[in-house]
């Protein structure tokens, strides 16, 4: 193959942002003049679940996975210096999609862009939030229209952009088998065609189709992981072609941008990662018929904490290395002809269309969603035996586990760490952007937007001129509230015991005895304060606890520690289990331990989960929290017989 003919290499992107606008606009420059092609925006989780900075829910949580986007003053910031019409953008946002979308449009008007020129997607998909992100607002039906909404206005004003990408990556991180992860994404993709069909002509819905994209996962088994591609290369040209009706096959094409597996990056030996991420991408870029439109990868150090810029900088190396040094864009693709492919490709097929079947005759991805999520529950628990029996190995984990110490965590502990004062200073610009704005136009505008959601119209229109009015992310999202109701989705864990329970006759024992001695059933409430919706290690603590006989409470996701406080002393709970991936441990564990002690309750002990640095365990050991795991902390009954320790009167008694 000549030089001319080779292919072009895939977008190369970063997921970045944090602390402020600000900030996050000198990184982007920054990864930009690094030889990054494309932006990706990460949100804070105030932003993505719809409340302002200054909301109670927001507490620690402002700056801390991603940036803080209140206002159209923010999203200025945000691109200041940046063309946008020259700019390819993924934003990864869901509930708060159109409105994020509608401050983009602003700002890009305010540029003086072209608005039918601008490129780039919102992920907008609500399905798998409810399943394994935790960051939906309203019920279903409601969000299912709003992504329509965007789908339908993007077609109409901006042709160019990626109006929804159905988002399997974060399936898998919550345990998904490769053919659960090809059927949950298509089954959600299938809901959303199924909401447009009727909103456009007959004739423009095949080009419809074709802006629909995906966002995947590539996990460390990559032979497996490369022939999942190429399973959902074809089965997406087969629901159209067949469902729909898609005759060109242009309109029919797998479309999608991955990251590449964040759930196998390990805490231990962390080196170890950079090969991890370098085997991941190679599942996405080998075969040129499933190869990535866009690729970002995780920095080596994600188990850890936020990564610096070095560390996103040397995950772009690993892909510009690739694309620029290596051969792998001057063939056609390697694989195709491969007998052991094509079987393995065949039974993913297979496997997928069985479970897409199942789906559909439950009434679709959005009548099956808490069937959807307790699969996903279960999967994630044999995952995890398999890793605790030495069944599945992970380097550094369960073997070889004797190591040098690391001089990547020498120094700084080789993480960014977000200044706690940010929070304090968003709040401040939040108000005085309020302080400053018309607010007799911001009235006008919110009226407008409920109008239209009132009536069932688009709400892309009515957003756009909210956010020119100087709307808030908080006072947007209340509208939708207010008009559709909150939601509070399945947490997949049911009261029943499973099946699960081989191995774990000691812990029972120690379960009973100690149940025996309380006088009770040992009660163990596990909660997610804040708005950390990584519900996966909340959800096998449970799952585990309860076979172990514990009698367990977990309501889910988004709880303030004032109502996981009124629970444990309704509950006479005689321990609290706190999880929080999010980095924002330190504020919210404190708020709780001062609310429990103010409720009488210091005495029943506090554990803590999470990716919690080690000064910051000592900090929370300080507190008064009895114990502080970290995802080194993989072995599940090691737990559970801590648990039982802290709670046996005749333990606490001797001491």
């Amino acid at each position: 193959m000549t030089e001319t003919q080779k292919d072009r290499p895939w977008l190369f992107r970063t997921y970045a942002g944090h602390s402020t606008a600000k900030a996050s606009n000198a990184l982007y420059r920054t990864n930009l003049s690094k030889g990054q092609t494309g932006l990706s925006v990460a949100f804070d989780l105030p932003t993505q679940t719809g409340y302002d900075s200054d909301h109670v829910l927001a507490r620690g949580e402002v700056g801390k996975v991603g940036v803080p986007v209140s206002h159209l003053g923010d999203m200025r910031a945000l691109f200041d210096q940046i063309p946008l019409e020259q700019m390819n953008t993924s934003m990864t946002i869901n509930a708060t999609a159109p409105w994020l979308l509608s401050l983009y449009i602003a700002v890009a008007e305010e540029q003086g862009a072209d608005v039918s020129k601008l490129q780039g997607t919102v992920q907008n998909d609500l399905i798998k939030e409810y399943l394994s992100r935790g960051t939906y607002i309203c019920p279903p039906k409601p969000s299912l229209k709003m992504i329509a909404d965007v789908a339908e206005y993007c077609y109409e004003n901006v042709p160019k952009w990626n109006p929804m990408n159905v988002c399997s990556y974060h399936l898998q991180e919550a345990g998904a088998t490769p053919e659960q992860e090809l059927a949950f994404a298509l089954a959600t993709g299938i809901a959303v065609l199924d909401a447009l069909k009727p909103r456009v002509p007959a004739e423009d819905f095949p080009a419809l189709c074709g802006r629909i994209s995906f966002f995947v996962n590539a996990g460390i088994r990559f032979v497996t992981e490369m022939c999942k591609m190429r399973a959902f290369v074809d089965l997406w040209d087969e629901i159209l072609e067949t469902r729909y009706g898609v005759e060109n096959p242009k309109y029919r094409r797998f479309r999608y941008g991955v990251q590449v597996n964040s759930l196998g990056l390990t805490e231990q030996q962390p080196e170890n990662n950079v090969y991890r991420i370098l085997i991941e991408m190679l599942a996405v870029t080998l075969s040129k018929k499933a190869r990535a439109r866009a690729v970002q990868l995780p920095a080596w150090n994600e188990a850890l904490g936020l990564p610096r810029p070095w560390d996103q900088q040397w995950s772009l190396r690993m892909q510009q290395i690739m694309a620029y040094e290596t051969d792998l864009l001057e063939y056609e693709d390697l694989f195709d002809g491969n007998p052991a492919v094509d079987r393995k490709v065949e039974a993913l097929k297979e496997g997928a269309r069985h479970e897409l079947a199942n789906l559909d005759s439950m009434g679709g991805a959005v009548a099956s969603i808490e069937y959807m999520k307790s699969r996903l529950v279960e999967s994630n628990a044999d995952r995890l035996n398999r890793i605790e029996k030495n069944e599945t190995i992970v380097v550094g984990v369960n073997k070889w586990t004797e190591a040098e110490a690391s001089p990547l965590t020498a120094g700084d502990g080789g993480i960014m760490v977000v200044d706690p004062a940010v929070e304090a200073e968003q709040i401040n610009r939040l108000n005085e952007w309020r302080s400053e704005r018309d607010q007799a136009a911001v009235d006008s505008a919110l009226a407008a937007l409920r109008e239209a959601s009132t009536k069932g119209e688009n709400v892309m229109p009515a957003s756009i001129a909210c956010a020119k009015a100087g709307v808030t992310t908080g006072e947007w999202a209340a509208q939708m509230r207010a008009v559709h109701g909150e939601y509070r989705g399945p947490t997949g864990v049911s009261k029943s015991v499973s099946n699960k329970t081989e191995g774990l006759d000691d812990i029972r024992n120690a379960v009973d005895a100690v149940s025996d001695r309380l006088g009770r059933r040992m009660k163990f409430l596990v909660g997610k304060p804040g708005l950390d919706g990584h519900s996966n290690g909340a959800e096998q603590i449970a799952f585990r606890a309860r076979d172990c006989g514990m009698d367990i409470t977990y309501d889910g996701i988004r709880l303030t520690p004032e109502e996981l406080v009124k629970t444990a002393r309704e509950q006479d709970a005689h321990v609290v289990g706190l999880s929080i991936l999010s980095g924002s441990h330190i504020p919210l564990v404190e708020d709780m331990m001062n609310q429990m002690r103010e409720a009488g309750l210091g005495h029943i002990p506090v554990i803590v989960g999470g990716i919690i640095p080690d000064d910051d365990a000592q900090r929370l050991l300080g507190m008064g929290v009895a114990k502080v795991y970290t995802p080194k902390d993989f072995e599940l009954n090691t737990i559970m017989m801590d648990i039982v320790t802290l709670v046996d009167p005749q333990k606490v008694a001797a001491e």
